[in-house]
């Protein structure tokens, strides 16, 4: 097909559908969107996924990519390796608005170059629903965890306890936040850089400029968060946004395949970008300990400065490797619960402690508890060598966790999330096309 060559993205003029993708956060919020550039683009459609720098390599043919908010991935890994303090927060805090501006305006620049006919946003991105109204396209928000559509089925996962049915659907009000604490940048972009009106800082990310409801794509499984009632028709739970062979674009190295095969299968343990400074050598002592006290092997991930550690007989420390690849060949998963790493470790099938820091990782840690595939979760903060080599005891020792999680992975592995997503686009963008041409 002929198609015109934009950066490094072939844009072809004569597909269905264009789709641009912003996406922003740690390895858990690139993942699935990668994963879902790649489907729509093997499908025959147009997808271009603009996210930081650092995620380049992250989708492949013949899907493409658009740098993106990399300013914003620089700041976020310094402050994640390094704070320690509140004078450091407040210039980090600084450094972060100075890039979220870029990122505003990297985002115009990438719908120009692409010319999409729908956008995928993720709402760290912040600037898809602005420059989908400045294009007058359908913009479709999309976040794996169950946050942007009001359900009185449980309050908003960012909250904690138990509350009545009418709490629960308030709590949501959370997602207002972003125009509140962002409302001046993004009103600058709608201003000088698209031409549209100014916006109220009490708007949310849930509704269009007329007032209808943003379609939102859900990029979790049913199986893991079953679907409320209450939820509309515009809020789609695909499944999980898995790449068709995690396994096929990773050569692990010789010293983990030898480790892997040198006795039986260890335990991961990995808390991710969950660094914040000074913390990482006593948590990386923490888990050592922990691993020996409770007579297990394991692959220990440093992740973005999460902890420090070296490799022993009985621990390779490894600095990342595709959960996709390890998990299935582990025995079990300890991590700090996100949303990435727990669907990952529930698609292998593998019993999972969930030690959470922040967000939504306590929410991920109760589910992964009330499925029965792990036990309570352990935080983090209260973690120490006793609790940890405690919990991983039952966690490898309670055979009730393996074949409850078996049974959540073979359901996962039934649903084809990118495939289903792919057929939600087409539905709105067919009409889309039909409401137009009634105008």
């Amino acid at each position: 097909m002929p198609g015109s060559l934009v950066g490094d993205v072939i844009v072809d003029q004569e597909e269905d559908i264009k789709v641009l993708i912003f996406t922003f956060g740690t390895r858990g919020d690139i993942e699935p969107f990668a994963a879902l550039a790649e489907r729509v683009a093997r499908e025959g459609h147009t997808a271009v996924l603009a996210a930081p720098e650092a995620y380049r390599s992250a989708v492949s043919e013949p899907a493409g990519f658009l740098p993106m908010a990399t300013e914003m991935d620089d700041v976020m890994r310094d402050g994640m390796a390094s704070m320690s303090g509140p004078s450091q927060a407040f210039t980090l805090a600084r450094r972060m608005s100075a890039a979220m501006k870029k990122s505003l305006d990297e985002q115009w620049d990438a719908a120009q170059q692409v010319e999409p006919t729908v956008i995928v946003s993720h709402p760290k991105a912040l600037g898809g629903l602005h420059v989908a109204e400045r294009l007058g396209i359908p913009m479709v928000a999309s976040l794996p965890l169950p946050l942007l559509t009001p359900t009185a089925a449980f309050p908003a996962p960012f909250t904690a306890g138990s509350f009545p049915r009418s709490v629960n659907r308030a709590s949501y009000h959370l997602v207002r936040f972003s125009a509140l604490a962002y409302g001046g940048m993004i009103n600058r972009l709608r201003r000088e850089k698209l031409g549209l009106a100014r916006m109220s800082r009490f708007s949310d990310y849930l509704h269009a400029p007329d007032g209808s409801r943003v379609p939102v794509l859900y990029p979790f499984s049913r199986h893991v968060v079953p679907v409320p009632a209450d939820y509309p028709a515009s809020a789609h739970v695909t499944g999980y946004w898995f790449r068709d062979d995690p396994a096929a674009a990773h050569a692990p190295s010789p010293q983990l395949q030898a480790f892997l095969a040198a006795g039986g299968p260890p335990i991961y343990v990995g808390f991710g970008s969950m660094g914040f400074g000074r913390g990482a050598g006593s948590r990386g002592r923490m888990v050592m300990e922990a691993v020996h006290e409770a007579g297990v092997r394991a692959v220990v991930s440093t992740g973005w400065g999460a902890l420090h550690a070296e490799s022993t007989a009985d621990v390779m420390v490894v600095d990342e490797v595709p959960h996709g690849w390890l998990f299935p060949r582990v025995a079990a998963v300890v991590h700090h619960g996100g949303s990435g790493t727990t669907a990952a470790g529930l698609r292998a099938g593998r019993p999972t402690l969930v030690c959470p820091v922040l967000g939504d990782q306590p929410f991920w840690g109760r589910r992964v508890h009330e499925l029965g595939a792990g036990p309570e979760p352990l935080p983090l903060r209260r973690a120490s060598v006793g609790t940890l080599a405690a919990r991983i005891r039952l966690l490898v020792g309670d055979s009730g966790y393996a074949e409850s999680a078996s049974r959540i992975g073979e359901a996962i592995e039934q649903e084809d999330g990118t495939a289903r997503a792919l057929e939600v686009l087409l539905e709105i963008e067919a009409a889309h096309l039909s409401r137009r041409s009634t105008v």
